[in-house]
Parts: C-alpha cells; sequence; structure tokens
C-alpha cells in the first residue's frame, strides 16, 4: 500500500554530477541546474506524496536541480505571494500542487512553464483549454477518481443501500466537478441523494452529522477541506453508525471504510516526467496533454479499524486490502 515518506526540507538540491552520471540531454549533470518552484495549498499526505513522487523522478535520473518549496497553508493570500516569488526568481518551472496552486501560479505568469499534480479538472479550474491540447503554459497530472467504481463499491458493503449522502466543498472546483458526478451517476442506480455542502472546515461535523442522520452511506470527494476533517468524520461516523466512503486512501486511513484510490506517489512521478520532458527535451505544456491518474495505478483501501467499529462485514474480494491506521 502507500508508502509512508518524510517531507524532505525547504530547498532541496539533488546534485549526482559528482558521480559522472549524464543528465537526460546528453550533457554532463553539473552544466546547469535547474531552479524548480513547488506551490503546495496544504500539508496532507496525498499532496507529500505526490510532492515526492515529482522529486524522485530529478533524482532517479540524476539531474542537477535546486527546489524551493513552498507551502501556502491554505491562505489565498499567501499562494499569490508564492507565486510572485517564483515570478520574480525567474524559475524555469513551477510544480503547482492541488487546483488553487495551479489557479494562483496560472494567475501570476503566462510565461513559467507550470506542471500540476493532485489537480482533478484542469479544464474546470481554468488553467488549460481542453486536456488534449491545453493551449497555455500549464499541463500536469490529474487525480480524477474513478468515481463510478467508487460508488458500485460501496453496494459491497453496504447491501441494503438506497440513500447515498455526498458531501463536498462547494468552494472548491475540483470537489464540485466530482459531486457532480457522482450525483448523477447514484441517481441513475436509482439511489436517493441526500447533498451536503461547506465553505469551511468549520461547518464540516453539523453537516456530516444532518447528512448522516438520513442516509445508508456517505460519499465524498478528494477535497481538501474534507480531507483535512476526516477525524471529525469518521468520529460522526461511529456515532452514527452510518460508513463514510472518501475518494482517497488518506482519508479511508483517517475515518472512512474503504476506496478505490489512484497511487498519489505515482501522480507525482507522472508530473515529474512531464517536467523532466519540457526542461530537458524542449516540451510545450501548450501542446502536452494532462495525463489521467486513474489510468495509471489503481488501489482498494479498507480501513480495518472502522469496519470493525461499524460492525461491517468485508467482502472476501477486499479481505486483502485491510489496513490499520498506524
Amino acid at each position: 500500500m502507500k508508502k509512508t515518506r518524510r517531507i524532505l526540507s525547504l530547498l532541496i538540491v539533488v546534485a549526482l554530477a559528482s558521480l559522472g552520471l549524464a543528465a537526460c540531454n546528453g550533457d554532463t549533470a553539473d552544466e546547469q541546474v535547474f531552479q524548480i518552484g513547488i506551490i503546495n495549498f496544504l500539508e496532507h499526505p496525498a499532496l507529500s506524496a505526490a510532492y515526492q513522487g515529482f522529486l524522485s523522478v530529478f533524482e532517479e535520473q540524476g539531474i542537477n536541480a535546486e527546489f524551493d518549496y513552498q507551502n501556502a497553508q491554505r491562505d489565498a493570500a499567501t499562494l499569490a505571494t508564492i507565486a510572485d516569488r517564483f515570478v520574480n526568481n525567474d524559475v524555469d518551472l513551477v510544480l503547482a500542487i492541488a487546483t488553487p496552486s495551479v489557479q494562483a501560479m496560472h494567475t501570476a505568469t503566462y510565461t513559467i512553464p507550470i506542471v500540476g499534480t493532485a489537480i482533478t479538472t484542469y479544464v474546470g479550474a481554468g488553467v488549460v483549454y481542453s486536456n488534449e491540447a491545453p493551449g497555455t503554459n500549464v499541463t500536469g497530472a490529474s487525480d480524477m477518481n474513478p468515481i463510478e467504481a467508487q460508488i458500485d463499491m460501496i453496494f459491497d458493503f453496504v447491501p441494503h443501500l438506497q440513500t447515498i449522502g455526498i458531501i463536498y466543498s462547494s468552494n472548491e472546483t475540483n470537489a464540485v466537478y466530482q459531486a457532480g458526478i457522482a450525483i448523477a451517476y447514484a441517481e441513475s442506480l436509482g439511489l436517493t441523494v441526500e447533498v451536503g455542502t461547506v465553505t469551511a472546515t468549520a461547518e464540516v461535523q453539523q453537516n456530516a452529522l444532518s447528512i448522516a442522520n438520513r442516509v445508508d452511506a456517505i460519499w465524498i470527494p478528494t477535497d481538501n477541506t474534507h480531507a483535512d476533517a476526516m477525524p471529525i468524520i469518521g468520529q460522526v461516523s461511529i456515532d452514527t453508525g452510518v460508513p463514510v466512503f472518501p475518494g482517497e486512501e488518506n482519508m479511508v486511513m483517517n475515518g472512512g471504510i474503504a476506496t478505490l484510490s489512484i497511487d498519489y506517489f505515482e501522480l507525482g512521478r507522472q508530473s515529474g516526467l512531464l517536467a523532466i520532458e519540457i526542461l530537458l527535451h524542449g516540451g510545450n505544456p501548450a501542446t502536452t496533454p494532462i495525463v489521467f491518474g486513474k489510468d495509471l495505478s489503481l488501489e482498494y483501501v479498507v480501513n480495518g479499524f472502522m469496519v470493525e467499529a461499524l460492525g461491517i462485514t468485508v467482502p472476501e474480494r477486499f479481505m486483502g486490502a485491510i489496513e490499520f491506521p498506524e
């Protein structure tokens, strides 16, 4: 399952020239040191895994780069300040982690190449014209979930499912987009859908409790607000006996039952490969299609503590996916 990785220091130098390794363009690794800005929206295990995956590509390929890692801690003004910092420093490329980060960077510059990761819909975020031909200085890897498969999976754990709750942050583009797909699919299955939205973490507990009292199960997208609040949601789940099925495995391990999730480390690696194509091989973000993580690597994960707490019988085919939170 997902590997645990330590967050690297704010300034990371991956320098393998002393070992005589060659850079991907055939020149020696000490001929150029790329300056790369990394802008993260907030600290969260999935976003951190994507960050580490990105770095791993540079290290494995022996590419000299200095990484200026900055975290906005969910603050829009800080995002703008970080974006301006990277523009003023004239970095060679920016990795933007999560939707608000890529939006802030795209607002700040139309020329510096931007590679995104852990972003659901680049079109919906307003930073590209299409997935096939972005047409801007932005490309990247999408963490779009296999939403229909996730909802199908809920029936395995809740065979009597008739009413499903869908809760999400209405001010997060990625969450609104995923929720729309989930609602339409659930309704096509004949399920009654109860929708609850929030705009801040402080609203999560009451909203989750209100929805839980009216449904058989709850589904949540890969939503930054709810990802932060999963321990609260997990307690609501235990108190009401209503199982919660988030869109990502770290959210599951913090209070959900199960999911079918992409691997965020591998997602970050895909963004790293895109960055290298741009830096070393003349790749152009405007003509580089968005990569979709759901086509790369998917895995089931089941929270052993939560299924025991709710008395849920785990179907045989999911037994190998059971993990217990550390």
